[in-house]
Order: structure tokens, then sequence, then C-alpha cells
């Protein structure tokens, strides 16, 4: 019974999924799809010749139209192979939650460092998420929310 008022009361709060676009979903699953093959594909003159012949599967089917059965097979197709391929170590980029560099030698807190008294002359400076200085009016000022427990950024 707590159970139930509890899951009526969370799901006043709950967003449902958007419902992406079909064009949407085919650039996802195509950008996924070639950051699988970059896994697999250490070689570049490997990947660009993989990633020709991908792009080339892509664009054989361009002309149907989104809401033939034909095209959401496809896609449902291109899903479980994209899954059946995937990779079991795959390419992170280092300075990425997962990688080696990430979040490496990060600086201390100023509360930790000046035990609990930051002086006011001391400036904390922002830092990017691969651990460099943020230069101010760059694009990404620093400010990433990181899951590190899964591993993803946002």
């Amino acid at each position: 019974m707590a159970n139930a008022s509890m899951r009526a009361a969370a799901a006043q709060y709950i967003n449902p999924a958007p419902q992406l676009s079909h064009k949407t979903i085919v650039v996802r699953l195509y950008r996924k799809s070639l950051k699988t093959l970059n896994s697999w594909a250490i070689d570049r003159e490997v990947f660009l010749s993989e990633a020709g012949k991908l792009r080339a599967s892509f664009s054989a089917n361009a002309h149907l139209a989104p809401e033939s059965g034909k095209v959401k097979a496809l896609v449902r197709k291109a899903h479980e192979e994209l899954l059946r391929y995937s990779h079991p170590d795959k390419y992170i980029l280092p300075w990425m939650p997962g990688g080696t560099l990430f979040m490496r030698n990060p600086p201390l807190p100023f509360d930790v460092v000046f035990a609990g008294h930051v002086p006011e002359d001391v400036k904390e400076e922002p830092l990017n998420i691969d651990m460099t200085p943020v230069v101010k009016g760059e694009k990404g000022d620093g400010r990433v929310l990181v899951d590190s427990a899964n591993k993803a950024y946002f």
C-alpha cells in the first residue's frame, strides 16, 4: 500500500521519456556505430574504409519514408547488430570518466588545504574536465556534471 502511494507521488515529478524524431534516432545510431567501430578498428586506414562502408549502408536507405515498416525493421536490426558488436573494452578518451587521465591528481578542496579558513587573497580557479584551467570566453567553461558511478558526463 505504501509502495503504491510512493509511486503515485513520484510519478508526479518524473517526466516521461521524450519522443525522439526519426532523424535523431538514426543520427545517434550512426554515431554509436562509428564509436563502436573505432573501438574495434585501431588502424586508421581500416577504420576509414569500414566507416565508408557503414556510411554507404546508411545512405542506401535514406530515401525511405520514416514511417514505413521497412525503416522501423532496419533501425531495430541495426540496434541489435550494434549490441552484438559492442566492444568489451571500448575506447574511452583519456580525460573522460573511465579514461586514464580522468581526475588524475585533482587539486584538494580549499577547505582541506586551509583547514576550514580560506584566506581572502586565494582565488579558486575552475578546471575543465581534462584538468586544464578554464580560459574566459572559451566554450565549455568548466561546468561539467560528472556521474562517476556510471562513468558519464553531462
